[in-house]
């Protein structure tokens, strides 16, 4: 088999394959048996064990993913969410859009304590959806600040998918944490003055809490609230992030001291029960394992993908685009875009870097920018439907009256707000480079 007819058979069986409904890990294994078998040949499956091996069980990097999502779930866990929700709540709610705003905020630390994308949108959802509606917030803002403020998760660090990027690139971690703060950052910036602006041209959209309900909690209860459940997982953020950032740590040693200081904060907060502390662990084993099958499966798809031919073929289609490296960088990033509806990020990465990366250093491209700039277009992968994992998450959770169409109308200004995003990284990379150079010297 030509390696175009290779291409084009080993993509349309990962596209039936989920179509079906079977598991990306699997349809991914799957296909590269298949590929192997009619392409190059059964005897490069040897081979691919072997590349399996060296970049999935023999990776220092990794280690730090099942840390990070078990801190995660220990942060997730201890309740201190909701108390953090409340207390923000009381201090933003005489604004006109103020429950959004909070919704904003928290979700911007839950990003940084937790990077769980499901977890935070879920516990969100619960616990902020329902009063925003009882207060006369309209529907679509309410649901696309929670999905979209949700999806910081995966950008702002410590993020899981960033580990599993610079396992692929040679970028670091430290410095991709750093080049991914700044975005993030600027994204959650630019949902909060959406939401400031639309219930500044339309007051309805977003009222205010009224004055007695205010009035229940003195300004020192509201202080003291504030520094008991706010400050600590700030303190986890800083603990972890200053540790990487000032080097006394590694991405890996910085995960484990999220871990320690998550597991505390599941002490003082959580209800401290071996039951709730086992479940926990095993929520975050069936969530490892769940990543460590993807990338798996992966790997051996690019493996006989690139033994065949295939990179060969998409990297002459890509440098022969028209506009040249600006041209081959839309195209990647519309790519990136368009997997985003059919695939989770941990697909789409484990998938397109293999290929995408070698092009980008051919064109010298900054490699760091381009990688943040991939983390960014993929907020869009929870997003888009018809397969926005955000989407659903959100409608797990949400109350009778909140319809499906309803979400899908909702995250379209906020996917609007990410497409300007890049925009602006685009004419300014420092917005990426900045702090990794400051911090790091990059």
């Amino acid at each position: 088999m030509s390696a175009e007819l290779l291409t084009i058979f080993m993509f349309a069986g990962l596209m039936l394959g989920l179509f079906m409904g079977h598991p990306l890990a699997f349809v991914l294994g799957g296909v590269a048996v298949l590929g192997a078998w009619f392409g190059p040949g059964p005897q490069v499956l040897g081979i691919i064990i072997n590349n399996i091996y060296g970049r999935a069980m023999d990776n220092y990097v990794l280690v730090a993913i099942p840390l990070f999502i078990l801190m995660a779930r220990f942060l997730n866990d201890s309740g201190v969410t909701e108390k953090m929700f409340e207390s923000m709540r009381l201090l933003l709610g005489r604004v006109r859009g103020g429950l959004a705003l909070t919704v904003v905020i928290v979700s911007v630390l839950l990003a940084a304590t937790t990077g769980i994308v499901g977890a935070s949108i879920a516990v969100m959802g619960l616990i902020a959806l329902a009063p925003m509606l009882k207060y006369g917030y309209n529907k679509g803002l309410s649901a696309g600040v929670i999905m979209a403020s949700g999806c910081l998760g995966i950008l702002i660090p410590p993020s899981i998918m960033l580990i599993l990027m610079a396992s692929y690139s040679p970028v670091s971690v430290g410095a991709l944490f750093a080049g991914a703060l700044v975005p993030g950052l600027l994204l959650g910036s630019m949902y909060a003055l959406y939401v400031l602006v639309i219930c500044l041209i339309k007051p309805d959209f977003g009222p205010p809490v009224g004055a007695e309900e205010r009035a229940e909690t003195s300004t020192g209860e509201l202080v003291i609230r504030l520094c008991k459940y706010v400050l600590p997982p700030m303190s986890l953020i800083l603990g972890v992030l200053g540790a990487l950032f000032t080097g006394i740590a590694t991405a890996t040693e910085a995960s484990a001291i999220g871990v320690t200081l998550a597991f505390l904060l599941f002490l003082i907060f959580g209800d401290r029960k071996l039951s709730t502390c086992y479940n926990t662990f095993i929520e975050a084993g069936k969530t490892t394992t769940m990543v460590m099958f993807v990338l798996v499966g992966a790997t051996a798809f690019t493996g006989v993908f690139s033994i065949g031919g295939g990179m060969d073929v998409i990297s002459e289609l890509v440098l022969a685009m028209p506009g040249g490296t600006t041209g081959a960088l839309i195209l990647m990033f519309l790519l990136v875009f368009v997997l985003g509806m059919f695939l989770d990020w941990t697909g789409i990465v484990l998938l397109s870097f293999p290929i995408m990366l070698p092009i980008i250093e051919t064109m010298g491209v900054d490699m760091l920018w381009f990688v943040v700039m991939v983390a960014v277009v993929l907020q869009t992968s929870f997003l888009t439907p018809p397969f926005g994992y955000a989407l659903f998450y959100l409608k797990g959770v949400a109350p009778p009256e909140v319809e499906t169409l309803d979400l899908y109308k909702a995250v379209i200004p906020f996917c609007a707000l990410i497409l300007l995003a890049c925009v602006l990284m685009s004419y300014f990379p420092a917005l990426v480079t900045g702090l990794p150079s400051m911090l790091l010297g990059y």
